[in-house]
């Protein structure tokens, strides 16, 4: 297992090795797309034998890297085109905010009508913390609808600013306990980024240029 571990195919380490060495003369969009082909010319190969010799592991293991290569090789490609978007291209513009003093039930209500599953707290202009549905389940679930909003957001947040690109943002955004930032522009609150959202833009931007359309995988 460990020598086919060294086989240069994604998502084995020998392609991860490949990459970083064509990323010495390549992009590393370009590098990554160019490993996870040569991975999945090597799983076409894998499957070809393994109908020959009936060995169905074999098959299985073909099929592991092939769909794992092209996986691989879209998730980059994904993340390369959003590191040239702005923040404030991507973000939910249309948004409810709470404040600390609300009761959850005000959140649960938003949910209801389809508005969004994160919710910015405020105080004034400046957000205070962010309340996730997770949160509200859990609040709703101990002490019911009058629970104030305060008592269950989560106070240890992290933010997106407008100007930055969507691919910095979305790095703190997957390492957040929260599905959704708030973005800010000179300390205001002016939008939220949200993994659903991102997705439908690279969605949408694929559709305008032609593209083939599938679920980044963000």
């Amino acid at each position: 297992m460990a020598v086919f571990n060294l086989v240069p195919a994604f998502p084995m380490d020998g392609g991860r090795v490949l990459r970083a060495l064509l990323a010495i003369r390549l992009d590393y969009a370009r590098a990554t797309a160019t490993a996870a082909t040569i991975g999945q010319a090597m799983a076409w190969g894998f499957g070809s034998i393994s109908l020959f010799t009936h060995n169905w592991w074999l098959l299985i293991i073909a099929v592991f890297v092939f769909l794992g290569a092209e996986a691989e090789a879209d998730f980059v490609q994904t993340r390369s085109k959003l590191s040239s978007v702005k923040v404030e291209d991507v973000m939910v513009r249309e948004f409810r905010a709470l404040q600390a003093q609300d009761r959850l039930a005000v959140a649960a209500q938003h949910i209801l009508a389809g508005f969004q599953q994160d919710f910015p707290v405020v105080d004034g202009e400046k957000v205070v913390g962010v309340l996730t549905r997770r949160q509200l389940l859990a609040g709703l679930a101990r002490q019911g609808p009058t629970a104030a909003v305060g008592d269950y957001m989560e106070r240890d947040f992290r933010t997106a600013f407008h100007w930055e690109t969507t691919d910095a943002a979305f790095q703190r955004l997957e390492n957040c306990p929260c599905r959704s930032l708030p973005v800010l522009r000179e300390g205001r609150l002016v939008g939220m980024l949200t993994a659903d959202n991102v997705g439908e833009y690279v969605m949408i931007q694929a559709a305008l240029r032609g593209e083939r359309i599938r679920r980044p995988l963000l």
